[in-house]
């Protein structure tokens, strides 16, 4: 595999990563959330990763097995891996605490000193940052093989994943400051948690790049379709619609499909 499109590949998903930068970034300086553009930018965020997850990636996925095992089997094996994916990230959110669960996120305006000294924030921070750690390491994963086999579509995809990285940004960011008074720190943390993303496309390369054949590639695209269908439907949209009216979060999804769509249609 060329060095050139691992490097890519790995630097699309480093990029994603540290939108929780960004993120912890406006915690500090917006004096209040614009929940109207956060709304539609989180739909748009869901409306790519589905889209392209269900009009290209499974595709791409049934392709490669299919040519390998056969019509039959391929498209079966194709699709358990596609819900192999869903059932691995609905784990890991299942196994991360509702109080430290990352997707339990505030506007910034509510995050008040003197209610919020109330509970343990360091902790809560702490555990935010660890929580998101974890669910950022299959989304690492995710960017990195989808630039592999196709560099336009990891680009519109690591877009996707930065956009839903922000509001985790602020979730770790802003107990983590409330309970130090440290700018700094807080942004560190929420630095360092978006570092899993491209940490886990290291680990699956080094787990998988010697065995890196049409079988592998579809089970592993499939497996990654399911994680960023389950991510979009389970996270993204019900924060845009906490953020928002409902028909916001729909509009940012439409329009990001239609993006999408666009995008696979002009670099076909």
């Amino acid at each position: 595999m060329p060095s050139e499109s691992v490097l890519f590949a790995f630097g699309l998903t480093l990029f994603a990563g540290l939108a929780t930068g960004v993120g912890s970034a406006l915690a500090f300086f917006a004096k209040k959330t614009n929940t109207r553009f956060l709304s539609i930018s989180l739909g748009f965020s869901a409306g790519v990763m589905i889209y392209v997850s269900m009009v290209e990636i499974f595709v791409k996925a049934r392709i490669a097995l299919e040519a390998a095992l056969g019509p039959t089997r391929g498209y079966w094996w194709t699709t358990i891996a596609f819900f192999c994916g869903i059932l691995l990230i609905a784990l890991i959110d299942k196994l991360v605490p509702s109080f430290e669960n990352p997707h339990e996120i505030r506007d910034i305006e509510d995050m008040d000193k003197e209610e919020l000294k109330k509970k343990n924030l360091l902790r809560m921070g702490m555990f935010s940052a660890l929580a998101i750690g974890i669910h950022n390491f299959p989304e690492g994963l995710a960017t990195f093989t989808s630039a592999l086999a196709d560099p336009t579509l990891g680009i519109s995809i690591a877009i996707a994943i930065a956009i839903h990285n922000i509001p985790e940004g602020i979730a770790v960011s802003v107990p983590i400051y409330y309970a130090t008074g440290d700018k700094k720190k807080a942004f560190i943390y929420s630095f360092l948690s978006g570092l899993s993303e491209p940490v886990g496309a290291l680990v699956g390369y080094g787990i998988f790049y010697k065995y890196f054949n049409d079988i592998t590639f579809g089970l592993l695209f499939a497996g990654v379709a399911g994680i960023m269908v389950f991510i979009s439907l389970d996270e993204l949209l019900p924060t845009a619609e906490k953020y928002g009216e409902h028909h916001l979060a729909i509009y940012g999804l439409i329009a990001g499909m239609a993006v999408m769509a666009l995008s696979l249609l002009l670099f076909a």
